[in-house]
């Protein structure tokens, strides 16, 4: 047979091709912008059939209706990295969350610590030879459907193709199902004055001719922007945005100068507009590639230059770095950070960076704590933490005493909160003696 006759062979309706899953079994959705969403909406409508269905997946952009509390008994979400749309049911105990770095996650699937039974994925239609690309998001879906027992694809004639390791044949599908719909999208929020003023400090660590690894937000879109006067910029990341795009435009991103992959921009996914969609639909200058291999620190590392800007949600005095919990009540995810940190550590004029506003809440809380909240996770340790960025400065910790990184924190600390910081660290016995109140109080 042709690979079209294979094709036509397996292309069902919705409904109809995931009765293949059943009660029990461990179900993997395409995360992101890529998010299947007439799949998903098939699963649920078959709720009242099944029981103890575990759905699996990283971020989605989807409603994940999944996870409302009718749906409990029948489905639970276990989550690789919450998204906004499924943390109230992690945070209130009807779905869970598997604390891993991301580069790790596709070895559970292959070494069947977290066997498959159903991967539900989104593609963009079959080129001249049977292959579907994964479109926006490659992460670590390309793995899980080759590892699934049966492999559902949406068909999405609105999924961009991407280049790269992206591929996936129509001999591969269980079962294709044919869409025509816009992608699930990311729009980025308002870019701060305090968000800007992260991004000059760390615009100035950036070196021309650097790597850059930047997340999603306003801190990170603050930085492309900031960067718009260097030269030869590259990009290897896990993700990346719509502010890429102008400095690919412009030329300050061409990776002339990258040590691995020169001339290409190398990436798990991507989250973001239809304008990017469309730029990265059959663009050359593009390389995805599975989360495996885009977020391995040893392959990071071989990125000269290589800059590593990640985000935390509070550093304690001596550099531990929560990034993914609110005290014991889990947020976000470890996520790609600490491979990422630890890539650019072992780069050859590597810069690994944490970059935080100095407060939360509107000014009223203090992201530098002198400990961090009861049950707060540690996603980066204080042994792999660089520098530490905020709008009022740069903190060098890499090789310091903790004495040292609790004065150098305490100085890029919101100016209100540093007589606080200065005292709580000056109990704990962080301070010189010389400048400690409480022990010549003693």
């Amino acid at each position: 047979m042709s690979w079209m006759e294979i094709y036509r062979a397996k292309v069902q309706a919705a409904d109809e091709a995931l009765r293949v899953v059943q009660s029990g079994q461990r179900v993997y959705v395409h995360q992101g912008c890529a998010e299947p969403e007439e799949l998903v909406k098939a699963l649920v409508r078959r709720a009242a059939e099944l029981r103890d269905v575990e759905i699996i997946h990283l971020a989605t952009m989807g409603s994940a209706d999944y996870t409302r509390p009718e749906y409990e008994g029948h489905f639970r979400h276990n989550a690789l990295f919450i998204g906004a749309n499924v943390r109230q049911a992690v945070q209130e105990g009807r779905a869970d969350y598997t604390p891993i770095f991301l580069h790790e996650i596709e070895a559970l699937f292959r070494h069947g610590v977290l066997p498959l039974d159903v991967a539900l994925i989104q593609c963009s239609p079959p080129d001249d030879y049977g292959f579907m690309s994964l479109g926006p998001s490659v992460d670590i879906t390309l793995t899980a459907a080759k590892h699934a027992r049966h492999v559902i694809v949406e068909v999405n004639d609105q999924c961009p193709r991407t280049l790269g390791d992206s591929f996936l044949h129509v001999s591969k599908a269980s079962a294709i199902v044919e869409t025509s719909h816009p992608l699930a999208e990311y729009h980025k929020g308002e870019i701060t004055d305090v968000h800007r003023a992260i991004a000059a400090h760390v615009a100035n660590l950036v070196p021309d001719g650097a790597t850059l690894q930047t997340g999603i937000g306003g801190i990170p879109d603050a930085v492309l922007q900031a960067l718009s006067h260097h030269r030869d910029l590259g990009v290897h990341t896990e993700m990346f945005s719509d502010g890429l795009i102008e400095l690919i435009q412009s030329g300050v991103v061409n990776n002339e100068r990258k040590t691995l992959h020169p001339h290409k921009v190398i990436s798990g996914f991507v989250l973001g507009t239809r304008k990017l969609f469309d730029f990265i639909h059959d663009n050359p200058i593009f390389e995805f590639h599975p989360t495996a291999y885009t977020n391995d620190p040893f392959v990071i590392a071989q990125n000269d230059r290589m800059v590593a800007i990640n985000s935390a949600l509070e550093v304690d005095l001596t550099g531990q770095v929560c990034a993914d919990s609110i005290g014991h009540l889990p947020y976000s995810g470890i996520g790609g950070q600490v491979d990422f940190i630890r890539g650019a550590a072992r780069s050859k004029g590597g810069l690994p960076i944490i970059a935080l506003p100095a407060t939360a809440r509107d000014g009223t809380v203090s992201r530098i704590v002198p400990v961090l909240r009861p049950g707060a996770g540690v996603v980066t340790s204080r042994g792999d933490v660089h520098y530490v960025v905020t709008e009022f400065g740069v903190a060098s910790l890499h090789g310091k005493t903790i004495r040292q990184r609790a004065e150098a924190l305490i100085q890029i600390a919101h100016p209100r909160f540093r007589d606080e910081l200065l005292h709580e660290a000056d109990r704990l016995g962080y301070l010189h003696p010389s400048r400690s109140t409480v022990r010549k109080e003693r």
